[in-house]
């Protein structure tokens, strides 16, 4: 028979006899991110913020983001070595404005005419293989790709009165790499600064207004203040962004954080979706800072007529940027074949 002693000393209970105490275990100290968008305070509210507020009240207080917003920590353009170095643990920007090593640069923000709609990237990504070729591309640079998104329009918003192609000559604009390289060839002169700083360069004077962001961008961050008109027609319908990780933090992570992570970068999506969706609507309708103009779609078919020279020009620049160029040309034949509201025809 077992006695009770014996029970006792089996079921390890402190204090009884030589007897040792049992072994004390510590709760695990919460993971801890520093985490920076390329979007400054007012529009990060919208863009960024709720994703790390989702992890943070769903990682039972084991995954805790701190979010940093444009140049905090390190400029916008050195994002990605910053990532690359574990100086911050995640990003979200678009590939142009972080200066990507990869051929993908310049497909993030905005490329020229690549999509007419907010819902045409994830499209692109998860129907087209836009997807497989960033996780690969990404893998080769030692960052965890984590998603893409679409966001808003390219529109201008200006001092300066557009109502023809011409008007666009000499206009100091405030734009993203490639969009700059594209408009350089109607004589557009693209001007790089700090984010926060665009606003004061358009009441100084250094700029003449801002081709980066569609009307919703440019009543929540102030520009609306400082501009008068807002053109309507557009460079490209949407901004392609994405979110990434240290990729030795992604590792380390475990999985059932991880599934916490995307369920808050897909859940933000979806915000982004209605958020600008009914905001362009909404702010063109009833905005009453913004005078909105115009050129004629006959007149600006030279600029979509330049962009296929462009496409041209960017695939004959390598294996994957002729890979991406194909997909935007099948998925374009397909939405011009679909009629609206895929198309403008």
């Amino acid at each position: 028979m077992t006695t009770r002693r014996k029970f006792l000393k089996t079921a390890g209970i402190a204090g009884v006899g030589t007897l040792a105490a049992p072994a004390v275990v510590k709760a695990q100290s919460a993971i801890t991110w520093r985490f920076q968008t390329y979007a400054g305070a007012a529009l990060g509210e919208h863009v960024t913020k709720p994703v790390i507020d989702y992890i943070n009240a769903n990682s039972n207080g084991e995954l805790q983001v701190e979010l940093f917003y444009a140049d905090q920590i390190v400029p916008t353009g050195e994002l990605f070595q910053a990532l690359q170095r574990g100086t911050i643990d995640g990003v979200h920007s678009d590939d142009d404005s972080m200066a990507s090593p990869t051929p993908l640069r310049q497909f993030g923000g905005y490329f020229p005419f690549a999509t007419k709609h907010i819902l045409d990237v994830p499209v692109l990504f998860n129907q087209y293989g836009l997807k497989e070729i960033w996780e690969e591309e990404y893998n080769k640079v030692g960052v965890k790709w984590i998603s893409a998104a679409g966001q808003d329009p390219c529109n201008f918003n200006t001092t300066k009165e557009i109502t023809s192609v011409a008007d666009l000559d000499g206009l100091r604009l405030y734009t993203f790499p490639t969009a700059g390289r594209f408009l350089s060839k109607f004589g557009v002169v693209p001007v790089s600064i700090p984010y926060e700083d665009a606003e004061v360069a358009v009441q100084t004077g250094e700029l003449d207004g801002m081709a980066w962001s569609g009307i919703t961008e440019d009543y929540t961050v102030g520009w609306a203040d400082v501009t008068d008109y807002f053109l309507t027609n557009n460079i490209s319908g949407a901004w392609i962004g994405s979110w990434f990780i240290n990729q030795q933090r992604w590792a380390d992570l475990p999985d059932h954080l991880k599934s916490v992570v995307m369920a808050a970068t897909e859940a933000g999506h979806t915000y982004r979706n209605q958020w600008y969706w009914g905001g362009e609507a909404a702010l063109r309708a009833n905005g009453d800072k913004l005078q909105l103009r115009q050129v004629p779609p006959s007149e600006w078919a030279e600029v979509e007529n330049a962009a296929k020279e462009f496409w041209n020009e960017v695939a004959a620049e390598g294996e994957i940027q002729e890979k991406i160029i194909n997909i935007f040309r099948e998925y374009n034949s397909v939405i011009n074949q679909a009629g609206a509201p895929y198309n403008f025809e």
